[in-house]
C-alpha cells in the first residue's frame, strides 16, 4: 500500500464511523395520532396494552429501542412501554418500544402535528 493511500483509508474509516455515530443519535418522530400504553404480546396477534385486548394488523410493525424491527414473538411476554398508533379498524398498526429517555417525555411533546 503507498503512503498516500493510507491516510486517505483512514480519513474514510473515520467519516463512515462518525457516520454511523450521527444515525444513533437520530431522535424519532411520532405520528400525531400516536398513543401510549404498556404492550404485553399474550397470544400472537393478540395483545394487551393498558389491560385492553387488542389485535396487531397483518401489516403491523414493531420498532425496538435501537430503532430495529422486531418480530412479535420475540418480545416473549414481557411488558414494554411502547408509542403505539392504531389503524381505522382498531387494530395496532406501528408500535414503538420506547428508551428510557423516550419514556420520560410526554406524548404530547413527542407527537409530530405534521405527520399521520
Amino acid at each position: 500500500m503507498s503512503a498516500t493511500m493510507r491516510p486517505i483509508r483512514l480519513l474514510v474509516i473515520f467519516l463512515l464511523a462518525t457516520l454511523a455515530f450521527s444515525a444513533m443519535a437520530i431522535e424519532r418522530t411520532f405520528p400525531a395520532s400516536t398513543l401510549r400504553g404498556k404492550l404485553t404480546i399474550t397470544s400472537y396477534p393478540t395483545v394487551t396494552i393498558n389491560g385492553n385486548t387488542l389485535r396487531l394488523s397483518p401489516g403491523s410493525r414493531i420498532w425496538n429501542a435501537s430503532q430495529l424491527t422486531q418480530i412479535p414473538n420475540s418480545l416473549g411476554t414481557d411488558t414494554y412501554l411502547v408509542n403505539y398508533t392504531l389503524n381505522a379498524q382498531g387494530d395496532v398498526d406501528r408500535v414503538w418500544i420506547l428508551t428510557p429517555d423516550e419514556a420520560s417525555q410526554k406524548i404530547e411533546t413527542q407527537r409530530n402535528s405534521n405527520k399521520q
